[in-house]
């Protein structure tokens, strides 16, 4: 452009002037096919002691797309002043992302084209004039991705647009598309692996608005196994069908809407009259979706398998955050290898998901054991048998009082220290042990419940009064009830997002469990200041985060041969065989969580026919005493790692590894600060990377600033403090060379400087408070001290200069 001279416009003029207008000339339209400042990660948050900070991340400067939520190219801008091509390291991190071939790099003058499709030539120099159009690079992107006539009806459909803004994740993307492509060449069988929280059935939706909208898929059914995903389904994410949407009941398949929610239990039973599926065709359903198919669904054998064998010409799509896969049950063996997986360290790395603090605290009783006296006899009279108990017999088969007293003050103490309001689940052996742990937990907080009798409550499938509260408990909006016990009921399929504390007291060894009961935590909720979550562990079941299957990708192990499922495997299959997960006989009402207000877990069987259960005979025996010595002998606090471990770490060493990649050495760093027009750019910057000021300095020193910090805590230096740095200031004497006003306007920023920090000085408003305020005006200040405003910003770099000007570990 005539009478522009580049290398001093900004990268947003570069945007605006030159690469905008270069890519419309072209055909793009700004409407639909050009996004801009697209933020394609939340930032990750750090949790150190009881403070949390988001980094910051970056946004793609430009992603064009074919139409919305298909992705086809990253344009990556700088300003004039650096080479053409330095945005293209960037630009291809954000295409990784959104699995798009095409990176522009430009800094106004043309761009650096890479091209995947081209391997023979990855990158070449194109001129502003010769930027491709939108039919050029769609048929590139579709004979890259190799899709047929056939596909692209499919491939091309639309997603649900509510116009409120809200598009999918550039996982969700993924996901949903990758899925699409493999439906639209044939494939029947499809699974997806996503975190819990990281919204799956979001994702389900436009799965199927899509092939539905296509007419691809017409009939459509969505399985799942517990009342309150199929209630929040319908009323959620699965809104719009509207009138073409109905929840299965009564056991009668409505063949007149093509959107059917069901359950399980709804449709199937162990009496042949309660098998509603088989009241349509085989072929009725094209498309079934199977909600967290890693439980009842995996297993072969299981009762829920049949409804999918009877509809096997239907293409199915599993849902699951944990891919079930033991000696003898594997969910990939029957959906194959999941087309995609976004993993919970992916979803804590983007910022999309809490990281989590884990207090794991060790009970001596626990360690060491426990054996009762010669002849010692329960609270009940009854002879306790004479061996060793220890941490998997607690709350099993034995009861000791004190333990369940001394886990609900450690509960008590660490929300006191907190947050007496935060949501807390409580996760107990079984539902004895819940009713206990509640009790404990009233008798230590008397101040809360006397505000609320619902402050701490059981919430088990045998109590009906506890389950009525559950809705109440994960809404953000209610704060009653804070404290929730339970035992199965609330490890899945709970949609808790301000949950803050997860104490386990259960014993788990399943993986799948475990990352269920973890991923109770892991929802973030920024209006309600939800960003981190600790996990408060009395039975060393974090002890699976190090298990490099925690996050990984599980391998098939399945074997042919038949076996019991474990224990801690018992999922809804065991409803319909007979044995129920708590430890209930029918009559204690366990199974009758269900109803049609979705207020349960559970739906019942028809005529209250539950199957064969266990005879008391059967039933583990247990054991109560008291007046047993028990305390915690160890607590050992960890954080979540850049690599997804966990770790026992001061912030010191945090913060040491966050400078590494930034500044290799002190000289690197006191040269870039020293340079800095405002020290308070670097301090944001490295506020950003997760450095939280306020923790460092409480475990250094509330009186150093944030440079001295670097120096002592990343370089080793001894540092001075800002009182210290500022008399140094004043012996040099070098105010001298200003007038009197300014030197006693300087003389109280240096004193501003030694109180509360160089931040202070740099923002030109400190002028406006005491004591400047008995000196006039900021503007009169300015003018009589110095002149004019550039010259007042100009006294105060100087002062930060010789602030900074020795060697700061010298006087």
């Amino acid at each position: 452009m005539v009478g522009i001279k580049k290398t001093t416009l900004t990268e947003t003029d570069i945007i605006s002037k030159f690469i905008l207008p270069a890519i419309k000339i072209a055909g793009w339209d700004d409407m639909t096919q050009i996004r801009q400042e697209v933020k394609l990660r939340d930032g990750k948050v750090v949790v150190r002691g009881q403070a949390a900070a988001r980094k910051k991340v970056k946004s793609a400067d430009i992603v064009l797309y074919h139409k919305p939520g298909m992705p086809l190219a990253v344009i990556e801008a700088k300003a004039n002043k650096h080479e053409i091509g330095k945005g293209m390291q960037q630009g291809l991190d954000y295409a990784g992302l959104l699995e798009v071939p095409f990176i522009f790099a430009t800094n106004g003058d043309g761009f650096i084209f890479h091209d995947k499709t081209n391997p023979a030539t990855l990158e070449t120099e194109i001129s502003l004039e010769a930027f491709p159009t939108p039919a050029q690079l769609w048929q590139r992107y579709c004979n890259w991705k190799g899709y047929t006539e056939a596909q692209l009806p499919i491939i091309t459909q639309d997603y649900h647009d509510d116009g409120s803004g809200k598009s999918p994740r550039y996982y969700q993307l993924q996901a949903i598309n990758k899925t699409l492509e493999a439906i639209s060449l044939g494939q029947n069988r499809v699974l997806l692996v996503m975190a819990t929280g990281t919204g799956k059935t979001y994702t389900a939706f436009q799965i199927i608005w899509r092939l539905w909208k296509a007419r691809h898929k017409k009939r459509i059914l969505f399985l799942a196994d517990r009342n309150i995903l199929v209630d929040q389904t319908r009323i959620n994410d699965f809104q719009p069908f509207g009138q073409a949407m109905t929840k299965i009941t009564g056991r009668t398949v409505d063949p007149a809407y093509e959107i059917h929610l069901g359950l399980y239990q709804a449709l199937t039973g162990p009496e042949e009259a309660q098998k509603a599926y088989k009241q349509v065709d085989p072929d009725f359903f094209d498309l079934i979706i199977i909600d967290e198919c890693h439980r009842g669904s995996a297993a072969e054998d299981s009762a829920w398998r049949e409804i999918l064998q009877y509809f096997s010409s239907a293409t199915q799509v599993g849902l699951t955050a944990t891919p079930k896969e033991t000696e003898d049950v594997s969910n990939t063996d029957y959906f194959g290898d999941p087309v995609y997986t976004y993993s919970l360290k992916q979803g804590i790395e983007d910022g999309f998901l809490a990281p989590y603090k884990v207090v794991r605290v060790d009970i001596d009783i626990d360690l060491q054991g426990w054996r009762p006296t010669k002849g010692q006899v329960d609270k009940n009279g009854e002879l306790v048998d004479d061996r060793i108990y220890n941490q998997k017999d607690f709350d099993r088969t034995m009861v000791i009082d004190e333990r369940t007293e001394l886990v609900a003050q450690t509960i008590t103490s660490y929300l006191k220290r907190t947050d007496p309001m935060a949501k807390t689940i409580v996760f107990c052996n079984d539902i004895d042990h819940a009713d206990r742990m509640r009790r404990a937990l009233v008798n230590l907080n008397p101040e809360q419940v006397a505000k609320n009798e619902k402050y701490v409550m059981k919430i088990t499938g045998d109590d009906e009064i506890g389950k009525a509260q559950l809705d109440n408990f994960i809404n953000p909006k209610k704060p009653y009830p804070v404290i929730a016990t339970t035992s199965e009921l609330m490890s899945t399929g709970v949609d808790a997002k301000t949950c803050k504390l997860v104490v386990l007291d259960q014993t788990i060894q399943s993986m799948t469990k475990f990352k269920q009961i973890i991923g109770r935590g892991t929802r973030i909720d920024d209006r309600f200041n939800k960003l981190w979550f600790t996990i408060l562990d009395f039975k060393k079941a974090t002890d699976r985060f190090a298990d490099k299957g925690f996050d990984g990708i599980p391998e098939r192990i399945m074997i042919t041969t038949p076996g019991e499922l474990n224990d801690d495997d018992a999922d809804l299959d065991d409803i319909i065989n007979g044995v129920d997960p708590e430890g209930n006989s029918p009559s204690d009402g366990d199974n009758a969580a269900g109803n049609e207000e979705g207020t349960g877990d559970y739906e019942p069987l028809p005529d209250g026919d539950y199957g064969p259960w266990e005879d008391d005979e059967n039933q583990v025996e247990k054991f109560y005493v008291n007046g047993v010595a028990v305390k915690a002998i160890a607590e050992r606090v960890q954080y979540y790692d850049t690599d997804g471990k966990l770790v026992t770490e001061s912030f010191r060493d945090y913060t040491r590894k966050t400078m590494a990649p930034h500044f290799a050495s002190l000289d690197e760093f006191t040269k870039r600060w020293n340079a800095a027009e405002r020290k308070q750019a670097i301090i944001d910057e490295l506020e950003g990377e997760g450095i939280l000021w306020d923790v460092l300095a409480q475990e250094v020193g509330k009186d150093l600033d944030p440079f001295d910090l670097i120096c002592h805590v990343v370089y080793d230096q001894p540092p001075l403090t800002r009182k210290e740095r500022a008399d140094n200031v004043k012996k040099r004497n070098y105010f001298t060379k200003y007038g009197e006003t300014a030197q006693a306007v300087l003389t109280t920023l240096l004193d501003k400087y030694a109180d509360e920090g160089v931040q202070e000085i740099e923002n030109i408003h400190v002028l406006k408070v005491k004591p400047f305020d008995e000196m006039g005006r900021p503007i009169e200040i300015v003018k009589k001290g110095f002149g004019d405003k550039q010259a007042y910003l100009d006294a105060v770099s100087e002062l930060e200069a010789e602030i900074y000007r020795l060697d700061p570990r010298s006087a």
